[in-house]
C-alpha cells in the first residue's frame, strides 16, 4: 500500500511554486543507505551502522515505512518492530525526515501509515517509543499521533542515563500510546 501526498495548504504559502509531492510505502533493501544518511543528518538520532539500516529494510520492512520524493528518493522513514513479548505492541525505533521536507506532515503520515498497515494484518493495541527529555519535536509528534487515534500517553523512564556506556546520553523515556482506535 502506497499513499500519495502533497504539502498542506497552510504549508505552501503564497509562492506559486508547486508543493513537493511524496508517497509513503514499504522500504526496500536499496533504501538502507539513504535511511542511514537521514538518521545521520537528523542531528538527534543515535546513528546505527549503515549495515543495520540495510538489514532493517530487509528484515523489518513489514514494520517500517519510507516517504519518497517524486524521483523515488527516500526523504523520510520510520523503523519499528512488534515486541516479541507483546505482539500487539509496535515499538517505533527511529523516525527521521530530510530537512528540506520537514513541516509537510511527513512524520505524522509515516506513523499513521505504518500503524494502520500493521493493524490491518493483526491486532495492534499500542505504539511505544522512547524519547529523550530534550526532544520536544518528538514529544509533539507522538502526542499528536495519540490524539488522532484516541489514545492516552503514559511515560516511564525505560533506560536511565547511567545505563548507557558512553557518558552524556540522556535517559530514554518510554512513551506508551494506548489504547488505539483506527
Amino acid at each position: 500500500m502506497t499513499t500519495a501526498h502533497t504539502a498542506p495548504e497552510h504549508v505552501r504559502g503564497a509562492a506559486p511554486a508547486p508543493a513537493p509531492r511524496w508517497t509513503v510505502g514499504r522500504p526496500r533493501v536499496g533504501d538502507g543507505a539513504q535511511l542511514w544518511r537521514l538518521a545521520r543528518e537528523s542531528g538527534t538520532l543515535d546513528v546505527n551502522s549503515s549495515y543495520s539500516y540495510l538489514l532493517w529494510c530487509r528484515d523489518f520492512a513489514d514494520t517500517s515505512a519510507v516517504a519518497r520524493a517524486e524521483d523515488g528518493r527516500p526523504v523520510g522513514f520510520v523503523t519499528g518492530y512488534l515486541r516479541p513479548d507483546a505482539p500487539g505492541t509496535l515499538l517505533v525505533w527511529q523516525i527521521a525526515v530530510d530537512a528540506a521536507y520537514r513541516g509537510l506532515g511527513i512524520a505524522g503520515a509515516l506513523l499513521d501509515h505504518l500503524s494502520e498497515r500493521v493493524a490491518g494484518t493483526q491486532p495492534l493495541d499500542a505504539v511505544e517509543t522512547t524519547i529523550t527529555p530534550d526532544n520536544e519535536a518528538s514529544e509533539r509528534l507522538f502526542g499528536a499521533y495519540a490524539r488522532r487515534h484516541g489514545a492516552r500517553v503514559s511515560r516511564t523512564v525505560l533506560f536511565p542515563s547511567a545505563a548507557f556506556p558512553a557518558p552524556g546520553h540522556e535517559a530514554e523515556v518510554l512513551h506508551r500510546i494506548a489504547p488505539l482506535a483506527f
